[in-house]
């Protein structure tokens, strides 16, 4: 199956990769935070004085030192942001003051994150992602600091706090892998998601269930496991497809027991997770696994500025992986930050911003991910997920190893996440 997989969408797939004719979507916009929201081409360093007066502080907090999943690609784009952006005159002609906060995947040090955010007057924790978010939501929003832009959103306050303002849409992409395994042809398909995750259950099946199939079974995995060998058995008993949700560092783990058990089935998994990285060593045996995302690739036309930060901070893009929820999800966090932050007439303060982000209605970050609008809940969607304000998906596929674009449009799948087949 996976063979004629490949055949179909390889090598014009590549090709239109390396030639970057791949199309991008979404346009279109204002220029204020409640008409439209457009992200505009930042300046030339040359073009602009330094950024002067007092910083505006904001915080990222993700995990960087734990025996279980860790985001240093996070970590790293917030602080090429900064460099960035301060290059190239700030934020309003003032400098931009990142601090990761790394929570060490401690639901305790991630409340020490959040106090030290109310006590060190941030206007805005951007671009993050913990597992422990319900530590740090509920404490910062009693000072007005919003949660902004978070890639991943898997906690209820994400999802119902009014503080909190997602720009990506976990747990949609995992519906659009239920989907796409549908369209492609899978006939037994089974579910594997990592012990934290299970969040992503409810709408995997409704979305399976809408489409006139279910999960031959649902495998729960342990994130710091050493060896997957049982697991993978199970995933992959009776199994053509297997929806894998797991983050990249138990997937490296993953992938290597997938690869020793032999299997013949197909993978599909998360954007930044199923990649290049956790496919090393294990090339053949995730060729032709499908990748759901929530951003266009990174080669595409509305990352040209964060490749060019990545180079101008020297960051090696071999040794984690920017392609990725954590790493494209923190930089659009941090550009949209930017764009409702110079909108703000007056002091730029966690309450002005809060207010600011809250009135947004047309944000467009240029492709990055489809026009949000702040101020409508998905108040007929899923019960308890009324944050999630960005609902589509777009695929890549894995070759030999290599990410490649396979889709270059968005797909809404909120209806198919609600039990609705469309």
């Amino acid at each position: 199956m996976k063979k004629g997989f490949n055949r179909k969408f390889g090598q014009a797939l590549a090709t239109l990769a390396v030639l970057g004719l791949l199309a991008t979507a979404c346009g279109g916009g204002a220029d204020t935070s409640t008409e439209g929201t457009e992200a505009p081409d930042a300046p030339a360093e040359s073009e602009v004085a330094a950024p002067s007066g007092e910083p505006i502080k904001v915080m990222t907090v993700t995990t960087l030192n734990s025996a279980g999943p860790t985001y240093q690609n996070i970590a790293n784009t917030a602080k090429a942001y900064e460099t960035y952006v301060n290059a190239r005159g700030g934020i309003g002609g003032r400098p931009l003051e990142v601090t990761v906060c790394d929570e060490q995947f401690d639901p305790a040090v991630a409340t020490t994150c959040a106090r030290q955010a109310v006590e060190e007057g941030m206007v805005a924790i951007v671009g993050s992602f913990t597992y422990f978010a319900e530590s740090i939501v509920p404490v910062i929003a009693e000072s007005n600091i919003s949660w902004f832009g978070p890639c991943c959103p898997i906690t209820p306050s994400e999802l119902t706090s009014k503080h909190s303002f997602p720009i990506g849409n976990q747990p949609m992409y995992a519906v659009g892998a239920v989907k796409r395994a549908v369209d492609d042809g899978c006939e037994k398909i089974n579910a594997a998601i990592v012990d934290g995750g299970q969040i992503f259950i409810p709408p995997m099946e409704n979305a399976i269930k809408a489409l006139g199939k279910s999960f031959g079974k649902t495998v729960i995995i342990n994130p710091t496991a050493q060896d997957y060998s049982p697991e993978v058995a199970q995933a992959t008993r009776d199994a053509d497809c297997v929806i894998s949700i797991i983050s990249e560092t138990p997937f490296i783990t993953w992938n290597t027991a997938w690869t020793q058990s032999g299997t013949t089935a197909r993978q599909y998994g998360p954007q930044g997770n199923l990649n290049n990285v956790s496919a090393k060593g294990n090339e053949e045996a995730t060729d032709g696994d499908v990748i759901a995302g929530m951003y266009p690739d990174i080669a595409t036309e509305p990352w040209k500025e964060y490749r060019l930060a990545l180079d101008e901070a020297g960051l090696d893009t071999t040794e984690y992986d920017y392609n990725s929820l954590g790493g494209m999800g923190t930089w659009a966090a941090y550009v949209a930050f930017k764009m409702i932050a110079e909108g703000i007439s007056g002091d730029i303060t966690a309450d002005s911003f809060f207010a600011a982000a809250s009135s947004t209605s047309n944000l467009d970050l240029g492709g990055m991910v489809p026009v949000l609008d702040f101020t409508k809940e998905w108040t007929d969607g899923l019960a308890g997920y009324q944050r999630l304000f960005n609902r589509s998906v777009i695929f890549s596929v894995l070759e030999m190893g290599k990410v490649v674009p396979l889709t270059t449009e968005f797909e809404d799948v909120g209806d198919l996440a609600n039990g609705k087949a469309g």
